[in-house]
């Protein structure tokens, strides 16, 4: 195996001495196969679709021995029995979210079980039942007194995938005692045995039994995996006897429920700063906008003939030099209105009114769009002035480029 994630060989600390130590187990949501990895505490987790690792995850720190029980809801569960811990991971990405404690366990080897409202339930020494919701909240189960009891094999799910089987083992001399971090539970041997049925969700239970005491006994000289098979016996056979409220649902059924809870995956394309890629794209943006209006700018600029082959530079210069001429003919003509509007203006000075608003019409002729983009035509071309004279008085009459026309009278 390459070097991923840091790791090289499926070993961090020991490559040479670290092999794999589990059964691989298969995620039916996901699509995924979890297997510990090696002896030094490591969970890979690979994908059936691709040759590709999905993530790694390393509990050297709680403990190299620990057991994983996939919840087909999108979570996987591993129960870390030297510690009493029970994590739950997110399927797609390897995340914990949630650590919780739990009492005492029998074995090494114990697991616990999912039924279809995503709750996981596992038993303790002490006596009770931990079931948790997808979230972490915690219920506790016990029927009677738990100081007296333990449970010794794990509960049991019921055909409908809601309910769970419990079963309670009442010992003789049951003593308790915690060293460092540990909890040792010692007992003589087993008085009675209570079963139950509960749904973990709701916290219901429907019923609950007690066995016969030479069964209990016999449990007594029993190893915990042939008491785990005679227990799981006597629960079908008085749930046979009693019955169960709930409706028997096929594995196909129980494993769609509880893929249904399972959160789709949002596949992130960024994981940096988000307001900063959106200024950024505003700004990529603006920048492509100027610079489109300029390449259609240039675009009908170069395309007219009248500014082929001539100098750019000169163009431009020739026209800021206009600007300043507007100008002052614009405040000569103003003046020139004025003093018309007063009557005082001579012969003179109508002429040379006439010559400046020509003279100012060619100027804006120049600075116009159309002139520039060679498009101006004769007709934009304002009037001249016509002289009219009665002997009496003379005006002068003009036309501009919007059709506005103006006459200036003068009389003697």
């Amino acid at each position: 195996m390459l070097d991923r994630y840091g790791y090289r060989l499926g070993c961090r600390k020991n490559v040479t001495g670290c092999y794999f130590t589990s059964v691989p187990m298969f995620h039916q949501c996901e699509a995924s196969i979890y297997q510990i990895s090696n002896t030094e505490g490591e969970l890979y987790c690979l994908s059936i679709r691709s040759p590709n690792l999905k993530w790694i995850q390393d509990f050297s720190s709680l403990d190299k021995i620990f057991t994983i029980t996939p919840g087909n809801n999108g979570r996987l569960y591993v129960t870390v029995p030297a510690k009493a811990l029970l994590l739950a991971l997110d399927a797609s990405s390897g995340t914990v979210l949630w650590q919780r404690g739990i009492g005492p366990l029998s074995t090494a080897e114990c697991t616990p079980v999912v039924d279809s409202n995503g709750w996981v339930s596992i038993g303790s020494l002490d006596g009770f039942l931990y079931s948790f919701s997808p979230t972490g909240m915690l219920r506790k189960f016990s029927k009677e007194h738990a100081v007296h009891f333990v449970l010794q094999v794990g509960p049991l799910l019921e055909c409908s995938g809601y309910a769970a089987y419990l079963s309670q083992t009442e010992m003789k001399g049951k003593i308790s005692r915690t060293i460092d971090e540990y909890t040792y539970v010692s007992a003589m041997r087993p008085k009675t045995v209570i079963l139950t049925l509960l749904v973990p969700a709701i916290g219901t239970i429907y019923w609950s039994e007690s066995s016969l005491a030479n069964f209990s006994l016999q449990l007594s000289f029993l190893k915990i995996e042939f008491s785990l098979v005679v227990s799981h016996v006597l629960i079908i056979a008085i749930d046979a006897e009693i019955g169960s409220p709930l409706q028997c649902r096929s594995k196909y059924q129980k494993l769609a429920s509880s893929c249904s809870q399972a959160s789709p995956m949002h596949i992130v394309i960024y994981t940096g700063n988000e307001r900063a890629i959106v200024w950024f794209l505003l700004f990529e943006s603006a920048v492509l906008v100027i610079l489109a209006v300029i390449v259609r700018f240039c675009c009908v600029f170069w395309r007219e003939k009248k500014l082929q082959g001539q100098n750019l530079g000169s163009f431009l210069e020739k026209r800021r030099s206009l600007q300043p001429k507007r100008k002052v003919f614009d405040r000569t003509i103003t003046e020139l209105k004025q003093k018309a509007a007063e009557e005082v203006v001579a012969n003179e000075v109508a002429e040379k009114f006439g010559e400046m608003v020509r003279e100012r019409e060619g100027v804006e002729r120049k600075l116009s769009t159309t002139y520039s983009l060679g498009r101006d035509r004769a007709g934009s071309l304002s009037k001249s002035l016509l002289p009219l004279y009665d002997g009496k008085a003379r005006s002068y009459s003009f036309q501009g480029v919007m059709k506005e026309s103006v006459t200036v009278f003068h009389t003697q």
